[in-house]
């Protein structure tokens, strides 16, 4: 393989170790520095990894621009909507149309795809194999690396798999399944132990009280993260914003809202003073036009069902990056 692109793990796959592997390794201090390279240099097959993905890319894409501006960001999540069949019917088309455009775009933007776990594999090998750059995401990760926890999925597993983003915090899981702010700051301190970014969806839960009402409520489902001393200081973070009480209405919230919450939000993250970078999208429902009304708060858009269908993920895709050249 070529580029720095080559598997560490000793789990049979689509890539092969060669005897270039100690050289390809020479690029990334995490597999350098790592305890198990002398094992990955016996390994004879396995899968892309994150130690291996080439640290060069992955800071480049997941920073800011050159002249210190920060990269817009798309992502879509398929839930649990997709079928095996159309899992790979969509990134098909997704694989045939963003890599292309995302050159020719006028902003510089990173795309995410998160699909559910059982598609995480398949997922990795058809980006690895055509070099695409698309970011690839986890619905969730327990905060451990391993251990007793029964229906559970390992943030070093992922990381091992080649996911780069993990969402947490939903609004679904926290009315579904119990999940609170404390268990996030530790599914955080875990993707970002594992080199992964976390993705901390947040939104007030209550209607009214104006945007500083919003940001006190949607702060303390994010604040123990950064007050985490074990949680690092340069580790980026992504939050992707969403009133509550807006989920599934008719009528969502405003575009003034949410550049007021947002902006608000960018400023309490800022007074932390940490260096690590922090990007901010909005998660409610989408439509054309939508990037435009918000831009002077988000950084982009996470994406739902609207994005399900991958001409409008593409035409999302060209409206945050500014349009075609």
């Amino acid at each position: 393989m070529s580029d720095g692109w080559i598997a560490c793990l000793d789990v049979p796959g689509i890539y092969s170790v060669t005897d270039s592997h100690e050289h390809t390794c020479g690029l990334s201090p995490r597999c350098r520095s790592s305890s198990t390279h002398s094992e990955h240099r016996r390994s004879s097959q396995s899968r892309l990894c994150n130690c291996c993905f080439p640290d060069q890319l992955f800071e480049k894409r997941m920073t800011t621009t050159e002249s210190g501006k920060r990269r817009r960001l798309v992502g879509v999540s398929t839930k649990m909507y997709f079928d095996l069949a159309k899992s790979k019917s969509y990134l098909d088309a997704v694989l045939s149309s963003v890599p292309s455009l995302l050159a020719e775009l006028r902003e510089p933007t990173d795309v995410f795809v998160i699909p559910d776990f059982v598609n995480i594999i398949p997922y990795a090998e058809r980006i690895a194999a055509g070099k695409a750059p698309l970011l690839l995401g986890a619905q969730d990760a327990h905060h451990d690396d391993g251990g007793a926890y029964t229906g559970e999925v390992s943030p070093k597993v992922l990381a091992q798999a080649g996911v780069k983003i993990v969402e947490m915090g939903h609004a679904e899981r926290r009315r579904l399944f119990g999940e609170t702010d404390e268990w996030v700051a530790q599914k955080a301190l875990g993707a970002a132990r594992n080199a992964m970014v976390p993705l901390i969806c947040v939104g007030e839960v209550s209607q009214g009280g104006g945007a500083e009402k919003a940001v006190e409520e949607c702060w303390t489902q994010v604040y123990r993260v950064f007050e985490n001393p074990n949680f690092p200081k340069d580790a980026e973070v992504i939050l992707a914003y969403e009133p509550v009480w807006a989920i599934g209405k008719s009528e969502p919230a405003s575009a003034e809202h949410v550049v007021a919450v947002t902006k608000l939000l960018r400023q309490k993250a800022a007074d932390l003073g940490r260096p690590g970078l922090v990007r901010i999208l909005y998660g409610g429902s989408a439509g054309p036009g939508l990037f435009q009304k918000l831009e002077e708060g988000v950084d982009g858009l996470f994406l739902g069902r609207f994005a399900h269908d991958p001409k409008q993920f593409v035409e999302t895709i060209t409206e945050v990056g500014g349009g075609r050249k």
